[in-house]
């Protein structure tokens, strides 16, 4: 016989319908009602209810079906009753009035055999009255268990935030299932059990638990395994559940679980510590955590950051601006989630820019729903003029509605003076509106975007309006024409060495 397929809904014991004062239901066959819970509520008047069951249900019936020859004497009530069983109904109820007076003796008889519980439905209860009260029971089983997870859920992420999370976070698991939870780590052929809390079970389900570990563990190579590890696997040995869950920081640690009884929203329970783990075991077993802390120290100590950078990965490195499509600001998750798609952890969310470091050997590539300005291959030294092609580059890549765009340095004429004779030239060329940041970075952009106001506008993210005006007041300061190509040129020129 198949399993049932037993509807994926909260149960609700059997003990809990009968208490109901209100509905007057009598057990009168089958096992004892604490060991049964139902699923679902199913009215038929089938002879054969088989085909209509998914299992788990209270079947009712007002014995509608029931042939006048069925009696004692012939098979019918046992017929009816195996067939139930076989459907994995979890009881029946039996409705008295308007056909039958009494429950027939046959059918609990025939229930009392199968043992499938058999409760008597009195007259002024209705049918629909049974189902509403279970809909009631299992509103508030589910309540409850949601407000069980919830809990849970807030004091593991509370304990995760302790001086010793791994420790905390297993201890607070073990209490919240009444089991045994433990942390097995990479190392050795089963894993080395490296934290665990909670009451210790026996060696059978000790020995059964560390098994089943190795079930949801990554491949340690290619060829380990024809096909990828589950990521949670269950059994069942000496009465105690079992439970183990892969971490997703992809350093084949496992969380495993052995508790007495499996209650409602264990598994939801067990999946966040799962979540919380992964976390912090991915930061303890790569150390990046660590190492970007330390690298923040450092800097606000006042080291160099060509002393920084090696504590964060190999470079050289480029800076990535980033603006998501439209004028919403970037939330965090999202800013992170741009990070994790660039391969970088090193995101800075600053307003309506997210700005994210990342080592030279990923090349950016464009993502939907962002436009990104990418700077060019800079040593650490060089951060900061990167941020700035960063800037710009995304300034164009807005104007010109173009998803992704590099700043490409490439050998020209103002590389031929020297820089310092340069810089003394741009600084007197432009002193006039050097002291005015919005003016000189308008005349760049506006040059840049070939004197376009609306590109201007829209890579200034001001209106088109406050462009002329400020392009007016720089040919003003400078006393220029800045129609004339050759003075754009100069003036370009200029711009780069300030």
């Amino acid at each position: 016989m198949p399993d049932p397929a037993v509807p994926p809904t909260t149960p609700v014991p059997l003990t809990a319908l009968l208490a109901r004062e209100d509905l007057a239901l009598r057990q009168l066959a089958g096992p004892p009602a604490e060991d049964v819970v139902l699923h679902w509520v199913h009215t038929s008047e089938m002879a054969d209810p088989y085909p209509y069951l998914l299992g788990g249900e209270l079947l009712l019936s007002a014995g509608v079906h029931i042939p006048e020859s069925a009696g004692p004497a012939t098979s019918y009530f046992d017929a009816y009753v195996a067939r139930i069983t076989a459907a994995g109904g979890a009881a029946l109820g039996f409705g008295v009035a308007p056909v039958h007076d009494t429950v027939p003796e046959a059918l609990v008889a025939a229930c009392a055999a199968h043992g499938l519980p058999l409760l008597e439905v009195p007259p002024r209860t209705t049918f629909s009255g049974v189902a509403r009260a279970v809909w009631q029971l299992m509103a508030q089983a589910r309540l409850a268990e949601l407000r069980r997870v919830t809990e849970a859920q807030q004091s593991l992420a509370a304990a995760a935030s302790r001086p010793d999370p791994v420790a905390s976070v297993l201890r607070r698991l073990a209490q919240r299932l009444g089991g045994w939870a433990v942390l097995y780590g990479p190392e050795g052929a089963e894993g080395a059990e490296i934290a665990r809390a909670g009451r210790e079970p026996g060696g059978e389900v000790r020995g059964a638990l560390t098994r089943l570990a190795q079930v949801v563990r990554p491949a340690d190579g290619p060829g380990e395994r024809p096909t990828p590890a589950p990521a949670s696997a269950t059994d069942t040995v000496a009465g105690s559940h079992l439970a183990a869950y892969a971490l997703g920081a992809g350093h084949a640690f496992v969380l495993g679980v052995a508790e007495p009884e499996r209650a409602a929203g264990d598994h939801t329970i067990a999946s966040a510590a799962a979540v919380l783990l992964s976390l912090l075991t991915g930061e303890q077993q790569s150390g990046t955590g660590a190492a970007r802390s330390s690298a923040l120290v450092r800097l606000l100590l006042g080291a160099p950051p060509e002393k920084v950078a090696p504590l964060l990965g190999d470079g050289p490195w480029t800076v990535v601006h980033a603006r998501p499509d439209g004028d919403d600001t970037p939330e965090p998750l999202a800013a992170s989630a741009l990070g994790a798609a660039l391969g970088s952890a090193l995101v800075d969310p600053a307003g309506d820019v997210v700005r994210v470091l990342v080592p030279a050997g990923r090349t950016p590539a464009p993502l939907p729903g962002w436009t990104l300005g990418v700077s060019a291959a800079v040593a650490p030294h060089d951060w900061p003029a990167a941020d700035t092609q960063a800037a710009r580059a995304l300034a164009r890549a807005r104007a010109t509605r173009t998803p992704l765009l590099r700043h490409g340095p490439r050998p020209a004429l103002a590389d031929l003076v020297p820089p310092g004779e340069a810089a003394a030239h741009a600084h007197a060329l432009l002193a006039p509106v050097a002291a005015h940041p919005a003016l000189t970075e308008t005349l760049r952009t506006w040059l840049s975007l070939h004197g376009s106001w609306d590109r201007t506008a829209v890579a200034l993210s001001v209106h088109r309006n406050t462009v002329r005006q400020r392009i007016a007041r720089c040919a003003t300061l400078l006393e220029t024409d800045l129609d004339d190509p050759d003075v754009r040129m100069e003036l370009w020129f200029a711009l780069r060495r300030l």
